[in-house]
C-alpha cells in the first residue's frame, strides 16, 4: 500500500540477464535421482556426452540433439533430471517457467525468450530448461490466440537458429505432449523425446531409499520392510513418495506429542526424541493419500475379495493366472520368456458377475483400476471419440499396473463396414492400435465385458489385443444354495422356508437376480414387521418379531422373474 511514508527509488532496470543468472542449476547429481533410471540414461547419452565431448562429435561427423523433450505426470522428476544433467555436464543453466514468461505486452515474452537463447550462448556450454512448454507453444491449428501463435514462430525460429557447434541443448518439459505444436517436435527442433513416466516398484524402491536416508528415527520394522511400502505404492511419482515419508515422520511426531501436556515442554521435547517412525506411520498416510498421477483420474483401488464372490472357482483362476501372477511375479515371466496376455473378454448374460469378477482380480492384484462404459468415449465431435481413447491409455499407462475394464465393449466395437459406420470404424481402429502399442513392461491390462460376444469385431480378439474369452457361466443349483446361506442369515429365516424348492425355482437365473430375491425377501419381512409393530404400540400390545417366511420369498421370487421376463432374459 502506498502511503505517506512510501519511498520511490529510480535505479537501474533489473534485466532479464541478471534474473536467468541466478536460475544456475543447485547441487542436484545423479545419484539424489531415482525412479526414472531409463530416462536418465537416455538423457545423459543426448545431453551431457555432447557437452563434454564436442570435438569428438565434430570429428565423427555427427550432429547432437538440439532439443530434447521430457514428457510424464507431475511430479515424476523432470526438472530434477535437467538440473542433475546441468550439473554432471558443468553446463550453464537457465530455467524458463512457461506460464510465469507470458506477459501481457504485446512483444515482451518474445523478447523474453529470445534474452534466454542469447544468454544461452554467450555462456556455453548451456542448457536451457522450458517447464510446462505447452503453456507457450500449443498446436497452432487450435490455438485462437495471436499471442500464443507468436510464441510458438518464436521458438521455432530460435530453435532454427541454434548452431550444434555452440553447445546450447534445450531440453522442456510437458505433461500432454501432443498438445504441443506439431512443428516443435520435426527433426533439428525437439527431435529425441524421453518419457519420464511412473516409476515401477524398483523405481519406488530407489525413491525411498533416498528419502528415507537422512531420517534418523526409522524403527526397525520399517528399515526391513522398505521393499512392502515400494510395492503397495501404485501409481506414487518422486514428488508423492518425498511427501509420503515427511508425512510418516509427522504422523509419527503427532502420536507422540498428543501423549503429553502441550503445557510442558521439557516433556514434550523429551517424547519426540523418543519418537520412532513405523509402518502403521506410513498405512495411515497412505490410507489418506491419493497418488499425483491418479489424482485427475477416474481410477479407484476396489475392494473387492475373491470370497465376495460365490462359485466360478475355475474363471477366478484364469484370471489370477492372467493378471495377478504377472503383476507379483514378473521376474519368474521374464525367466521364462512368457508374455502375459494383454486382454481378456468376460462374456454372458446380464448379471452374472463380470464387473464385479474384473473388480476383484484388480483388488486381488493391487492394481489401479478404470471403468469405463463404452458410450462414455463416444462424442459427435470429429475425432475427439479417439483422443478420448488416447487420453484413457495414457492415463492407464500412468497409473500403472493399471486394468482398464470396458463394460459394454460392444458399444465401441462391433462389426465394422456396415452402414453408417465410418465413426464406429475409427473408434474401434484407435482402440486396436492402443491394444497393440502395449507392451508387457507396460504393466497394463485389458478386460472387456459384453453380454453379446458374436457381435464383436473378429479383430479385437486376435491374438494380442482380447485373446483370452472366459465365459462366465450361470450359477448352479448348488451355487445359489451357497448364497442363500451368505445373503440369507438363518437366525431370521422362518420354519416353513423350503430353500431347495425357491433354488429350484431359480435355476437359470443370474447372480444379480438372486441377491435380488434375498434383498426383496427381506424387505418384505422388514416391511410387514414395521406395519404390525405400529399396531401393536397402538394397542399397547408387545412388538412383534418376525422373519423371513417362504410366502416372502414367493413374492419376492415373483417379482423378479416378472421382471427378467419384461426384459426378455
Amino acid at each position: 500500500m502506498v502511503n505517506n511514508e512510501t519511498s520511490i527509488a529510480c535505479t537501474e532496470p533489473v534485466s532479464l540477464e541478471q534474473h536467468l543468472k541466478e536460475e544456475k542449476s543447485a547441487g542436484l547429481r545423479y545419484s539424489d535421482i531415482g525412479g526414472c533410471e531409463h530416462a536418465l540414461i537416455a538423457v545423459k547419452e543426448l545431453v551431457e556426452l555432447p557437452l563434454k565431448n564436442p570435438e569428438a562429435f565434430q570429428r565423427i561427423g555427427i550432429t547432437p540433439p538440439q532439443g530434447v523433450l521430457l514428457f510424464g505426470p507431475p511430479g515424476t522428476g523432470k526438472t530434477r533430471i535437467a538440473r542433475a544433467v546441468a550439473n554432471e555436464s558443468g553446463a550453464f543453466f537457465i530455467t524458463i517457467n512457461g506460464p510465469e514468461i507470458i506477459a501481457a505486452e504485446r512483444g515482451a515474452s518474445e523478447k523474453k525468450l529470445r534474452a534466454a537463447f542469447e544468454l544461452a550462448s554467450r555462456n556455453a556450454p548451456s542448457i536451457i530448461f522450458i517447464d510446462e512448454i505447452d503453456s507457450i507453444a500449443p498446436s497452432r491449428e487450435k490455438s485462437s490466440s495471436s499471442d500464443e501463435r507468436r510464441m510458438v514462430t518464436m521458438l521455432l525460429t530460435l530453435m532454427d537458429g541454434m548452431v550444434s557447434r555452440n553447445q546450447v541443448v534445450v531440453i522442456a518439459a510437458t505433461n500432454r505432449p501432443n498438445s504441443l505444436d506439431p512443428a516443435l517436435r520435426r527433426s533439428g527442433r525437439f527431435d529425441r523425446e524421453v518419457d519420464v513416466g511412473v516409476p515401477h516398484e524398483k523405481g519406488r524402491l530407489e525413491l525411498l531409499n533416498i528419502h528415507l536416508s537422512g531420517i534418523t528415527i526409522l524403527s526397525d520394522e520399517v528399515k526391513s520392510n522398505i521393499a512392502d511400502i515400494a510395492r503397495d505404492t501404485h501409481g506414487y511419482v518422486g514428488a508423492d513418495i518425498a511427501q509420503l515419508c515427511v508425512e510418516a515422520v509427522m504422523n509419527s511426531l503427532r502420536k507422540v506429542r498428543d501423549t503429553v501436556s502441550q503445557f510442558d515442554p521439557n516433556a514434550a521435547s523429551a517424547a519426540l526424541g523418543r519418537a520412532k517412525v513405523t509402518l502403521q506411520d506410513f498405512r495411515d498416510v497412505m490410507k489418506k493419500m491419493t497418488p499425483s498421477a491418479l489424482a485427475e483420474m477416474n481410477m479407484e483401488r476396489p475392494s473387492v475379495k475373491w470370497d465376495d464372490i460365490i462359485g466360478l472357482e475355475e474363471v477366478k483362476r484364469l484370471l489370477d493366472e492372467s493378471i495377478t501372477h504377472p503383476i507379483e511375479f514378473p521376474e519368474e515371466y521374464a525367466r521364462f520368456g512368457v508374455a502375459p496376455a494383454k486382454g481378456i473378454l468376460l462374456y454372458g448374460k446380464p448379471g452374472c458377475g463380470k464387473t464385479l469378477l474384473a473388480r476383484a482380480v484388480a483388488s486381488q492384484s493391487k492394481a489401479n483400476f478404470i471403468s469405463i462404459k463404452g458410450p462414455e468415449l463416444l462424442s459427435k465431435w470429429y475425432g475427439e471419440s479417439e483422443e478420448n481413447i488416447r487420453r484413457l491409455f495414457d492415463r492407464a499407462r500412468s497409473a500403472a499396473p493399471c486394468i482398464i475394464f470396458f463394460d459394454e465393449i460392444d458399444s465401441i466395437a462391433k462389426w465394422r463396414g456396415g452402414s453408417d459406420s465410418s465413426a464406429s470404424d475409427r473408434v474401434l481402429n484407435q482402440l486396436l492400435t492402443e491394444m497393440d502399442g502395449l507392451t508387457p513392461s507396460n504393466d497394463v491390462y485389458i478386460i472387456g465385458a459384453t453380454n453379446v460376444e458374436d457381435e464383436l469385431d473378429p479383430a479385437i480378439k486376435r491374438p494380442g489385443r482380447l485373446d483370452m474369452l472366459i465365459e462366465i457361466p450361470l450359477p448352479s443349483k448348488a451355487t445359489i444354495l451357497d448364497m442363500f446361506d451368505k445373503k440369507l442369515k438363518r437366525d431370521v429365516l422362518g420354519g416353513d422356508v423350503n430353500l431347495e424348492a425357491i433354488a429350484d425355482r431359480l435355476e437359470g437365473a443370474s447372480g444379480a437376480e438372486i441377491t435380488s430375491v434375498c434383498q426383496r425377501a427381506a424387505s418384505n419381512a422388514i416391511r410387514y414387521q414395521i406395519s404390525e409393530n405400529r399396531e401393536a404400540k397402538k394397542q399397547g400390545r408387545a412388538p412383534l418379531v418376525t422373519k423371513i417366511s417362504h410366502a416372502d420369498l414367493e413374492k419376492a421370487l415373483g417379482d423378479v422373474l416378472k421382471e427378467a421376463n419384461k426384459r426378455g432374459h
